[in-house]
Order: C-alpha cells, then sequence, then structure tokens
C-alpha cells in the first residue's frame, strides 16, 4: 500500500527524544494519543487541562493511564482508539491498554524506537513508502528522502500571520516589506524545493473559506503595504483585507506549483482538535472551490479527507472535474463506516484512477500501523460488497485493488516513490 499522507517528523528526533511543544511533547506511550484519540477523550469527558497533563513529560506512566482510563473505556469503539488498539496487538503483542498491560506497553514503546524503526514499522504495514507534510519547516530535508517523500507547504505563503512570516524569517533570513520581496521567497522555496518535492500541500481551510477569488497585483500590493510596514512591523489586516491578499497568493502559489508540475493538495472537511469547527464553513468547501477548478484546468488538486462528512459532494466534483482527484486520508479513522460507503460509491461513479485510498495523517509512526489495518479491512469490505451485489465482478478486483492502494499514487505524483 502506497501511503500519501503523513505529518511525521524525522526519526533521529524521536531517537533523540528531543522533546518539541508541538510535535513531541513527551516521549512516553501517551505520545501515540496525540494524534488523534487523545481529542475523542476530551469528546468523552477528559478536561483539556487534564489532556495537557497526559500529553507532558511530568506525569508518571501510572498516573497517565489512572488519568484517561475512564475515558478509553468510553472511546474504545472510535476509529481513533480502534486504530491505536490494532497497534497494541500488531507491534507491541498487547491485546488492549489496561492496567495489566500498561507496564509492558510502556516498555515496549521505549524498546522499538532504534534508528531504522520507521521502515521497520511500515514494512510491517506492508506500506512501501509515505508523503509527509512537515510541521516544523516549510520543506523538511529529510534523512530519508527513498522512505519519506516531502511535500511542499505554501501555508505559510498564503495564510499571512504574524507567525508565518517569522518562519520564513527563521528559514531564510529574509523579511519582506513589499509584495515583490515575499513573491521573490515565494519564488526561491520553488526554484529550490520544488524539483524535490512530491506534491503542494496546504490546511489553509483550518482558517477560511475555499473561495479564492482573483486580485489585481496592484491590490495585493497595497494590502502588503499596509499589513507589513518598511521596518518590518506587522500590522493585522481586517477580514476583507486580508481574504484578497490571500486569494492573490495562494492563487500566485498555484501557478508557480503548475510549473513546477506539482499537484496540489487542499485539506477539506472534517478539522482536527474539539469544540473549535465551523460547520457551516465546511459544508461550503466543495461549492467554494469550484472557480479555482475552473480556472486552473491544467493544474492536478488532490482533495483530501473525503470532505467527510459532505463526502457526496465531492464524489461530485471528482465525477465532473477532470483536474480533481480524491484522497482518502484520515477518512478511515474518522469514520470508519461512512469510508467503506464512500468507497463503494466513488467506484461506481468515478473513473478508478481518481482516488487515493490511504494516508494515516499522523505525527508518530506507531499508530499507521493500526490506521492502515482499518484501511485495509475498509476497501476489502466495499469491494466485496460490489462484488455481493454485482456492481463490480470478482475477476476484474484484482486489477482494482492494485490501482486503488498503489498505482494510483506512483502514477499520479511526480518524485512519488
Amino acid at each position: 500500500m502506497f501511503d500519501t499522507h503523513e505529518h511525521l517528523i524525522e526519526e533521529s528526533q524521536r531517537v533523540s527524544g528531543a522533546l518539541d511543544p508541538r510535535c513531541l511533547p513527551c516521549d512516553d506511550w501517551a505520545y501515540l494519543f496525540r494524534s488523534y484519540a487523545a481529542e475523542d477523550l476530551v469528546v468523552a469527558g477528559l478536561q483539556p487541562a487534564e489532556l495537557r497533563k497526559f500529553l507532558g513529560p511530568d506525569l508518571s506512566s501510572e498516573a497517565k493511564y489512572q488519568l484517561i482510563a475512564p475515558y478509553w473505556e468510553r472511546i474504545r469503539h472510535t476509529g481513533y482508539a480502534q486504530a491505536l488498539r490494532y497497534t497494541f496487538r500488531g507491534l507491541y503483542g498487547e491485546e488492549d491498554l489496561t492496567a495489566e498491560s500498561l507496564p509492558r506497553i510502556a516498555e515496549k514503546y521505549h524498546e522499538t524506537i532504534q534508528p531504522g524503526f520507521y521502515a521497520n514499522i511500515l514494512r510491517r504495514a506492508n506500506i512501501e513508502c509515505c508523503h509527509v507534510n512537515s510541521l516544523q519547516r516549510i520543506f523538511m530535508e529529510t534523512e530519508q528522502p527513498e522512505l519519506l517523500g516531502q511535500d511542499l507547504s505554501i501555508l505559510q505563503f498564503c495564510r499571512c500571520s504574524a507567525a508565518d512570516f517569522a518562519r520564513v524569517e527563521a528559514e531564510t533570513g529574509k523579511r519582506p516589506t513589499t509584495l515583490e520581496e515575499w513573491l521573490e521567497v515565494i519564488d526561491f522555496y520553488f526554484a529550490t524545493y520544488g524539483p524535490r518535492a512530491v506534491a503542494v500541500k496546504t490546511q489553509i481551510a483550518y482558517s477560511r473559506a475555499l473561495d479564492f477569488a482573483p486580485v489585481a497585483k496592484a491590490n495585493a500590493s497595497r494590502l502588503f503595504l499596509h499589513q507589513v510596514d518598511k521596518v518590518g512591523a506587522f500590522h493585522p489586516l481586517g477580514p476583507e483585507d486580508l481574504k484578497a491578499l490571500q486569494d492573490y497568493l495562494f492563487r500566485y502559489c498555484v501557478g508557480k506549483a503548475s510549473e513546477c508540475d506539482l499537484s496540489i493538495k487542499l485539506h477539506t472537511g472534517y478539522v482536527a482538535g474539539f469544540g473549535v469547527m465551523q460547520l457551516e464553513r465546511i459544508r461550503s468547501n466543495a461549492a467554494d472551490l469550484c472557480r479555482l477548478l475552473q480556472d486552473f484546468p491544467d493544474t492536478r488538486f488532490v482533495l483530501m479527507h473525503i470532505g467527510y462528512p459532505y463526502e457526496h459532494e465531492f464524489i461530485a466534483l471528482a465525477k465532473h472535474y477532470p483536474n480533481v482527484s480524491i484522497d482518502m486520508c484520515w477518512a478511515w479513522i474518522i469514520n470508519p463506516v461512512a469510508s467503506v460507503r464512500f468507497l463503494k460509491e466513488f467506484l461506481v461513479s468515478v473513473p478508478s484512477e481518481k482516488i487515493f485510498t490511504f494516508g494515516g495523517d499522523y505525527v508518530s509512526v506507531e499508530p499507521i500501523y493500526g490506521h492502515a489495518y482499518i484501511a485495509r479491512r475498509g476497501i476489502a469490505q466495499a469491494l466485496s460488497q460490489l462484488v455481493a451485489e454485482r456492481w463490480i465482478a470478482l475477476e476484474e478486483t484484482r486489477d482494482l485493488t492494485e490501482r486503488i492502494m498503489r498505482g494510483n499514487a506512483l502514477r499520479f505524483f511526480r518524485n512519488g516513490r
């Protein structure tokens, strides 16, 4: 199976145990909950302050277990928790997380983390390689380029927050004060990393709608000068002006990606976290994208996470637009049953080369094993049901399985392997 979407940090950081508040807040078995079972724990009743303690470095292993034990029982059937249970079983030989198994899981967690453990775990999950969207750098100069193909993130170029300007300055030493200088930074990243990137990725849908309208460069230049003054100080724009500047910069990045023959991976649908999701905006994702898809007919767009919970609209987009493909990354653990249903409906309505069926979407490598187990089970169920219902012939499933689990990704993405 080919894995089209992860957020893995470098293996050397895991081996060294160097903590990072965002990507490695602790180095024990609790880290495996960071994405995404921790969110289900809060929804089940765990207080956010307790979650911070659970994911922090200070509590003992036993104290962490006691903190979450009542809530673990409540979430054990969700996709997030099942991915962990299959991981405990497949990697550590433990059927479940219990007071009895905890010491063994805690010990095996540390025993597993040795040089080469990324490749070992992926091999055990029968995954040949991954695409990684780094949360630590705009483009990660990975130590394992054959195993971990890297996306070029354009979020920092388009979102226009103070943190994005700081990230660019930290990586390049430059603090642009004009739009032209900012475009030169974007050009630098595409020229330097575009030839090695597998795709371009952005999760800007977390902060705004996906209706990117054309904006004149002169207007964008004026807005940039309002946001960043001559000495580089940052001044936030109002909502309408910020949208216009983001629209211009996003479309500029789409143009650069097209020049580099890079597809555009777009987050759509459900959002990570808890207590913050704006469902009205998510409901509009598919409709908001139509103009962009029409204005860039030669650019390949990959719409991620099946747009859940509005997945039927994304089947319609893939069926209608030649430049749209769908990635089922993350979807199998958000809702495994809905994902089976989605794949069935997709395969009888859309050309089968337009789907990628797995991406774990994890920062830690271990839960990929359990997520891959769920995905394989779901793919098997979808195809078996289509055969039983006589929509697909049994003899056609061998080639179809290879195509949707591996072949499509290998053929679609540049530098994909």
